[in-house]
This record gives structure tokens, C-alpha cells and sequence, in this order.
């Protein structure tokens, strides 16, 4: 039986990168931080990209992290591989965090830190406003687009109640499944066809 390796390309102009979109990873990107991961592009432009893992999550939770922040159980994601050091966050919350950078419809990158610890601590922020990440994803300028090009990435969109939402590996599936088409062949195929 002769595989039909087509499913595994990527038609580059079906959807372009851009801030608010989504990278779906083939079915065999290999990596950890990569293997089947959905990133948020939080920024996208001239200078590269930016963004973050959404379906990647760590075995502690925002408090683990933060000692001020006792009893707020946000989940905290592996946004990727750059600065795995330092805590980011993307949020709904618009305005009220000074300093934030819209990405699209109420989906927000960032802000005055100490501003949040506020106000969680005084219950005004809830965990379903916020997503935490250890560190990023990020691309010099032409990288995505040559990873795309290579079939490493299908540009996708998705809706900010779904980028919300806490998630794992199903988020990837459900995501090639929304794009249809060939694509959604992709979740028949094992993460190591080796192991076959």
C-alpha cells in the first residue's frame, strides 16, 4: 500500500501568519517543547515573531511560582523554548493591566505584573482570565516562513474562548479536525510511526 504523503503538505497560501493566528504543528515535529503543539502567534511582523505553546502544560500551578500569590490554582504552560526563565502571560482583561498588547478580539500579551498580583490577590481576576507561560516561542525575521514552507507549520485561526480555554494534546487534534480537508487525516497518524 503506497502512503499518500500530499496530506503531509502544507498549501502555504491557504492562510497566512499574522498576530491573533494559530501554528498547527505536523503530525511528526519532533521535539518536546513542538511535538504536536499549538502556538498563539502573539506578535508577528518585520522583526519575527513571537508566541506561545498552548497545549503544553507544567506539573505546577502560578502559585508554586509566586509565593504573594497563595491559593491562585491558574495552570502555568510550557510556552516555549527562549527564556525559559522568566513567567509570561497572555489575558482577557484588556485595559485594566496597564501596559498590554492586543492581539485580537478581547486577547491581550502581557501588562504591568504587579498591577495582576493585585488584583488577584483581591479576587477581582479569576484564573479563566489568564493563562500563564514559562518561557516562549520565537522566530528571526523569514525563520516561521521558512519553517512553513517546509511543511513544519499550518497557519490556522481560533477563537479567543478556545485559546483560553486549559487544554492539552486534545486541543491539537481538535484544531486539525476545525481545519478539515486532508488535515484532519493527521490525527490517524501515530506520534512515532516508529513504534508501529
Amino acid at each position: 500500500m503506497n502512503l499518500n504523503s500530499d496530506i503531509f503538505r502544507i498549501k502555504t497560501n491557504d492562510v497566512e501568519p499574522e498576530k491573533g493566528r494559530i501554528l498547527i504543528a505536523e503530525p511528526f515535529l519532533p521535539g518536546s517543547y513542538f511535538n504536536r503543539s499549538i502556538i498563539l502567534l502573539a506578535s508577528y511582523g518585520e522583526k519575527g515573531a513571537v508566541g506561545f505553546i498552548l497545549n503544553k502544560p507544567v506539573d505546577f500551578p502560578i502559585h508554586d511560582l509566586f509565593d504573594d500569590l497563595p491559593g491562585f490554582n491558574a495552570e502555568v504552560y510550557l510556552g516555549g523554548p527562549v527564556s525559559p526563565d522568566s513567567v509570561y502571560f497572555i489575558h482577557s482583561l484588556g485595559d485594566q493591566i496597564p501596559g498590554s498588547i492586543h492581539i485580537k478580539e478581547n486577547l491581550y500579551w502581557g501588562g504591568d505584573f504587579d498591577v495582576l498580583k493585585d488584583q488577584i490577590r483581591s479576587g477581582i481576576v479569576t484564573a479563566s482570565q489568564i493563562r500563564f507561560f514559562v518561557g516562549y516561542s520565537g522566530w528571526a525575521p523569514g525563520q516561521l516562513e521558512e519553517e512553513i514552507r517546509e511543511n513544519s507549520w499550518l497557519v490556522s485561526e481560533m477563537k479567543q474562548s478556545e485559546v483560553m480555554r486549559n487544554s492539552e494534546q486534545e486541543l491539537w487534534e481538535e484544531a486539525v479536525k476545525a481545519v478539515g480537508g486532508k488535515y484532519s487525516l493527521w490525527v490517524n497518524y501515530p506520534e512515532n510511526p516508529s513504534l508501529n
